[in-house]
């Protein structure tokens, strides 16, 4: 398999140090409208790019379409999202297993330890080992896992890419975005991961919030913000922004992906070269100010913290390619 040489792309995000720049981000972004047109660009937004977790939203729709039936919209957020591991997140999907008549060791992610940190440092005083439900991924192994027992599909190979289940992902990722899938990889947690474009992203996850209510699609959507803590956990970007902006969706992933949309307005969606965290919500959210988010709401994200010594010395901020 060959690529085109990584593109020369923008400065996102700077990093500020006592009025020193210090550090940037560089990267893609792309804001589009309620009809799906762009409306802003920087960066290489056409080029295939993995959006790891960020899929998700769409993904979950293949499984219902499969014969998924989720038995709350709790199970169908988790289902759709990256959870952090804490007891409820793993109380949830450890039941969503037992309903279809399977269990923790049937989940094809590995064992992790909770992300989130206090429950990691429990685990760890403990001497707890790391388990399959804790690992972030667990809620969309295991609405993949359902999907299966409600098709008739086996179990026991979900993951390969021929498998019916993921050539239903694979094919329902492409239609929402209105591109094919480039390329599929294998994803951290070990199911295939299907490349697309930032417009294609971002496309497909506003299809989902401006879907028809009571469809498929409107009702993913619907479950993820009406139970944030249930796609990401306590202290994630993802949930915070979801209670702080109403109707928005927001989904991160690995490697510096993000995309978030408002029904009737847009979406956003944006990676960074170097694949870190840091300047992800500086740009989401300066993205979002694009489709009319007020700066005041967006306050905690738009411009972060810098510490020196024991105060504040400067902010990671929106560079001026994506700035208002």
């Amino acid at each position: 398999m060959s690529f085109p040489a990584w593109p020369d792309q923008p400065v996102l995000v700077e990093v500020w140090r006592s009025g020193f720049l210090e550090s940037v981000h560089r990267g893609a972004l792309v804001v589009v409208g309620a009809d799906g047109a762009v409306l802003h660009a920087a960066g290489s937004v056409d080029r295939p790019i993995l959006p790891r977790s960020s899929n998700k939203p769409v993904q979950a729709t293949a499984l219902i379409a499969a014969g998924w039936t989720p038995r709350s919209s709790e199970e169908l957020a988790i289902g759709a999202g990256s959870h952090n591991g804490e007891d409820g997140h793993r109380e949830l999907v450890a039941g969503m297993l037992a309903a279809v008549g399977l269990g923790p060791d049937d989940l094809g992610c590995p064992p992790a330890l909770p992300s989130h940190e206090g429950t990691r440092a429990h685990w760890l005083v403990e001497g707890r080992a790391p388990e399959r439900l804790a690992m972030n991924c667990s809620g969309k192994h295991a609405a993949m896992l359902s999907a299966c027992v409600a098709a008739g599909w086996p179990t026991e190979d979900y993951l390969d890419r021929e498998h019916p289940v993921q050539q239903a992902v694979e094919a329902r990722l492409g239609e929402a975005a209105g591109e094919p899938v480039t390329a599929v990889v294998v994803d951290g947690c070990g199911a295939p991961q299907h490349a697309l474009s930032l417009t294609g992203l971002a496309r497909g996850v506003l299809s989902l919030v401006q879907a028809a209510e009571g469809s498929s699609e409107r009702s993913v959507a619907d479950a993820m913000r009406a139970h944030p803590w249930l796609v990401a956990g306590t202290g994630r970007e993802d949930t915070e922004l979801m209670r702080a902006v109403p109707d928005l969706l927001v989904k991160g992933g690995a490697d510096g992906v993000h995309v978030a949309a408002l029904p009737g307005r847009g979406a956003v969606a944006l990676k960074l070269d170097d694949g870190g965290d840091r300047g992800r919500t500086p740009a989401l959210a300066a993205g979002l100010r694009r489709l009319g988010v007020p700066a005041e709401v967006l306050a905690p994200w738009l411009l972060t913290p810098v510490p020196g010594g024991d105060g504040v010395v400067g902010e990671v901020r929106p560079a001026p390619s994506v700035n208002l």
